[in-house]
């Protein structure tokens, strides 16, 4: 039955911060929640955990209302909160306990975690003395050291390396395949693209779309056309007046708005025995369907 929430409101002296939002989560998976600062995302995030109360609306999980005994959840803020001179052992025992967990559940659970995100060595220190990256992977760790079945992701790449974004990525996509529910907020809009069946994109409080990436992508025409080739094929773009958007070593991003034109530029390429080794038309990216939405 997952989470709904039905015609959700919040005002916070006199300002509409969430105006009349609606969307459900069915089944298992990782929902994107998309909007500028401000948009309204964080007060959304914390009715639908139960952190604060709504004005209006219904919000259920599992059919049952919202209430913090009826949800089982992780949620790791945007705004740090480790502690900088506790030790971080410390720290993950007492956040596992406030969730219920008996100590040695916890301790299992944090020598669990600890080894998949390669953060074993740090358990003895304290927070001030890790890199941003670790304290984030911390504080991930306080977000599902409980094993909840509802679990919000603000910005959970946020200074963290490739290596260790891999790591991250790869834990995700394990909680999911365990029946997880995944709601993610991230300014990252490839990172929603990969991990993001559905999403909501709010501005100013109001949904200016929502539903299945896929399909919303398939509403919109192709824009652009990568293409690599063997040489310099400047003189064909420009003869078809199309605009390049990227080059770099014969790889091509080339705005188009008509898909004939680049079938025409791949014959003309063909023609004049241009080896071409990849041509691919795209649609428009999340990125740029966000920047239509909430650009201005």
């Amino acid at each position: 039955m997952g989470l709904k929430l039905e015609n959700v409101s919040k005002t916070f002296t006199g300002k509409l911060a969430v105006d009349n939002i609606s969307f459900e989560i069915e089944n298992p998976g990782v929902y994107g929640l998309l909007g500028t600062n401000g948009a309204g995302k964080t007060t959304t995030i914390r009715m639908l955990l139960g952190i604060i109360k709504k004005d209006s609306g219904e919000i259920t999980w599992n059919g049952k209302k919202v209430e913090r005994k009826h949800v089982n959840f992780g949620y790791l803020p945007e705004e740090r909160g480790v502690y900088p001179k506790t030790k971080i052992y410390d720290q993950l025992m007492y956040f596992a306990k406030l969730k219920g967990m008996k100590k040695e559940d916890a301790d299992n659970s944090i020598k669990k975690w600890a080894k998949e995100l390669k953060v074993e060595e740090y358990l003895d220190m304290p927070a001030e003395k890790l890199s941003k990256g670790n304290q984030q992977k911390i504080q991930f760790m306080t977000a599902i050291i409980h094993d909840p079945e509802l679990v919000v992701l603000d910005e959970p790449f946020s200074g963290l390396d490739p290596v260790n974004t891999e790591i991250l990525k790869n834990i995700i996509i394990g909680l999911v395949q365990k029946g997880k529910y995944v709601i993610m907020s991230a300014h990252q809009m490839s990172v929603i693209e990969e991990f993001c069946s559905d999403i909501l994109i709010l501005n100013k409080g109001k949904t200016v779309l929502k539903g299945n990436l896929k399909e919303i992508k398939d509403t919109y025409k192709a824009n652009r056309l990568e293409i690599n080739t063997n040489k310099d094929i400047k003189e064909y773009i420009e003869k078809l007046n199309l605009e390049i958007e990227i080059e770099k070593n014969n790889d091509y991003l080339i705005k188009i708005d008509d898909e004939q034109k680049a079938h025409k530029l791949l014959n003309n390429l063909v023609q004049n025995n241009i080896e071409v080794t990849k041509f691919e038309i795209k649609k428009p990216t999340l990125n740029d369907i966000f920047i239509e939405k909430v650009g201005e």
